[in-house]
């Protein structure tokens, strides 16, 4: 696709610039080689007043910013992700469209399929793997056979069109497809809702066909936040805080056994990890896709993935009457 832009910058904007999106903007406002060229969102003043404090257009209705741009964040509530998606993908627009991608695996289909009839390209926001922590041990973590992972969060009143499934918990089962590299077997899963209209905290067990099994906890009516991760794999255990970016590795170390090792034979390994911009990585990431052509780091396929993993466990959460709701 050729870029229509004469001083050679990706023209990009996004569309939703609640407190999400008004971070895509700044970070695309502050990227070289692109220009921000406007932001769209229902609410005009607020628009105006992302757009006046980045120096760009403000738009109550996206669709003026067709033929006009030539990468787009879509970060406007998921009920609406496929017919926005939809409309810039049918005017040669490439996306990167906040997680979960759709609301359904019909509609991420559709996206999916339209994207690559069009020679276009879809980035889903799982941001988590852009954490320093996930990027790091990447190539230490091999064949996992256990993970467990909690995700908590104080209570913010702007997520909560979704079930946390959808809000957090999303964002560990991509993490953890990414690891394990195989397909649910099977799901137990059961959740409670306490002050929304949706499942607020769940719990599932996905169980793989590779053998491994993933123990998932996520609650967003926490005390505080938490984000951790345990793997077990057979040479090593791994403790993952994202949160305080560090890890702990426990694995067999070379030569005899020392009386004095906390664990027999076992070498403890503590890392940290700089704090980093994973949004700013995200986005730069998008945008070299989108400039060089290239398959994205997290396809529209992969964010399908995670969504197909997320639905299955609100069905099971339903099919088993475990929901629950407090009175």
């Amino acid at each position: 696709m050729t870029r229509k832009n004469p001083n050679g910058n990706i023209r990009a904007a996004v569309i939703g610039v609640g407190y999400l999106g008004e971070f895509h903007a700044q970070k695309y406002a502050g990227m070289p080689g692109v220009d921000l060229v406007g932001v769209a969102d229902i609410d005009r003043d607020r628009a105006e007043a992302v757009a006046g404090s980045l120096g760009t257009q403000p738009y109550s209705d996206y669709r003026e910013l067709f033929g006009k741009v030539d990468a787009v964040s879509i970060v406007v509530p998921t009920s609406i992700h496929y017919k926005v998606s939809r409309e810039f993908l049918d005017h040669d627009v490439d996306l990167l469209i906040e997680k979960p991608v759709t609301t359904t695996l019909e509609e991420a289909d559709a996206l999916i399929r339209t994207a690559e009839s069009r020679g276009l390209l879809i980035q889903v926001g799982h941001l988590e793997r852009y954490n320093s922590a996930v990027v790091a041990l990447k190539d230490i973590i091999t064949q996992p056979v256990f993970i467990e992972s909690h995700r908590l969060s104080t209570f913010k009143p702007r997520a909560t069109d979704v079930s946390v499934v959808l809000d957090l918990m999303i964002h560990d089962i991509d993490i953890i497809l990414n690891f394990v590299q195989s397909d649910p077997r099977s799901i137990h899963a059961a959740g409670m809702q306490v002050v929304s209209e949706n499942v607020d905290i769940a719990n599932a067990r996905l169980e793989f066909k590779s053998g491994c099994v993933a123990n998932v906890t996520a609650s967003r009516i926490s005390m505080k936040d938490e984000r951790k991760f345990r793997l077990f794999q057979q040479d090593a255990y791994i403790s993952i805080d994202f949160s305080g970016h560090k890890a702990t590795i426990v694995h067999r170390k070379p030569g005899e056994t020392d009386a004095a090792d906390l664990i027999p034979g076992m070498e403890i390994e503590t890392r940290t990890f700089p704090k980093g911009d994973s949004l700013d990585d995200e986005l730069k990431s998008f945008i070299y896709s989108v400039r060089n052509r290239m398959e994205p780091s997290v396809t529209g396929q992969m964010g399908r993935d995670a969504l197909k993993t997320a639905l299955d466990v609100m069905s099971q959460i339903h099919k088993t009457g475990s929901i629950l709701k407090q009175t």
